[in-house]
């Protein structure tokens, strides 16, 4: 059987495109095992969570762990993700242990802490038809699959001028650079690992990315480390344009805010994923298990996908979810390809070219 299932798996990876289901490792836990483990989560008391997901975006899926776990309390901690990755590692290297889950859309980063040994194996069962770009030794899983955006002012930009790829965006700000000067929001990359991470992944589909870069620059960019602040800009007019936004933040915004309007590039969607690991040190390991089979859950993912964050879990995204009717997305895999660009002599002369670049030299 063994045997069969990885030809199975095999033959699937060779032809299938890149949203195949994962066959799983093994059978789902006996329930008794199940019934265990929630017994000592409900005895260690509580989760802690670390996200880079804004409380808002995450409330109804929070109201549905606590609804159907009431013995277990989620203590919920939003931070950046350089933040995160950063306490962690010093709480780590306290020797006290560290929080129960840690959640991050710095895909990288997380792998990184995967790759360095800082991760808990958990083989959940609820992981059958789980995307296998979503998934690495089952320590780091994708919850996600949310594009990469641009928002717009649609009250302030007409619709003849939103750019609706990455050449359309570049040609408009080298044209025009004084209609866009001081209207355009991006991520910095120096002081956010989400931002580090599009640039990169931007840079792996084309070295046109340079390109952008300096036309950013040339029209004096501002710059950020939180997608929620660049719809601010955007929603009061401060900024016409927010460039690589989390396409679900900026969906969300849209539904509730008549003057955001969301773009996905018809060249090509970076397709990106928050991924959850429980760290090895972590304090309370059964409500851990716990929370990440939620997360992993049918159930868990429709109540994302109930504030537009795209679940991978693909029967659970919302009918109207972009990511289900888009052809050009480029998801990125959660995998060890990730490590590439945290070399740090590489990430290095990264940044400084992406500072060269935006300085126009």
């Amino acid at each position: 059987m063994r045997t069969l299932t990885a030809a199975w798996v095999s033959l699937a990876l060779l032809l299938g495109p890149a949203w195949i289901p994962v066959a799983r490792a093994q059978v789902d836990p006996p329930v008794d095992a199940q019934a265990a483990g929630r017994a000592e989560a409900v005895r260690e008391g509580t989760v802690v969570v670390r996200a880079t997901t804004d409380e808002a975006e995450a409330s109804a899926l929070l109201a549905g762990f606590r609804q159907r776990f009431p013995g277990v309390a989620v203590s919920y901690a939003k931070m950046t993700s350089s933040r995160l990755y950063d306490e962690f590692l010093a709480e780590a290297g306290s020797g006290g242990g560290t929080a129960d889950i840690l959640w991050s859309s710095a895909m990288d980063l997380q792998i990184k802490l995967v790759n360095d040994g800082y991760a808990e194996r958990h083989v959940s069962g609820e992981t059958d038809g789980w995307p296998a770009w979503a998934v690495w030794r089952n320590e780091a899983y994708g919850i996600t699959a949310e594009p990469v955006a641009i928002a717009y002012n649609r009250r302030l930009l007409p619709e003849a001028r939103v750019s609706r790829s990455h050449a359309e965006f570049v040609q408009s700000l080298t044209r025009h650079p004084e209609e866009w000067q001081g209207k355009v929001a991006t991520y910095d990359p120096e002081r956010s690992g989400v931002g580090f991470l599009f640039l990169t992944q931007n840079l792996e589909v084309t070295p046109r990315t340079w390109d952008t870069v300096r036309a950013l620059g040339q029209v004096g960019v501002k710059l950020y480390t939180a997608t929620a602040t660049m719809l601010d800009r955007v929603s009061s007019g401060e900024a016409l344009l927010a460039y690589d936004v989390l396409g679900s933040y900026a969906r969300e915004r849209a539904k509730q805010d008549p003057a955001v309007g969301v773009v996905l590039p018809s060249d090509y969607t970076l397709v990106t994923s928050r991924i959850a690991l429980i760290p090895k040190q972590a304090r309370h390991k059964a409500a851990a298990r716990l929370f990440l089979d939620y997360l992993l859950s049918r159930e868990g993912q429709a109540l994302l996908a109930a504030r537009s964050v795209t679940p991978a879990r693909a029967e659970a995204r919302a009918p109207d979810d972009p990511v289900t009717h888009a052809t050009a997305l480029r998801p990125i895999p959660v995998g060890p390809e990730l490590l590439t660009s945290l070399d740090q002599i590489k990430r290095s002369r990264t940044l400084r070219q992406w500072r060269r670049a935006i300085e126009g030299r």
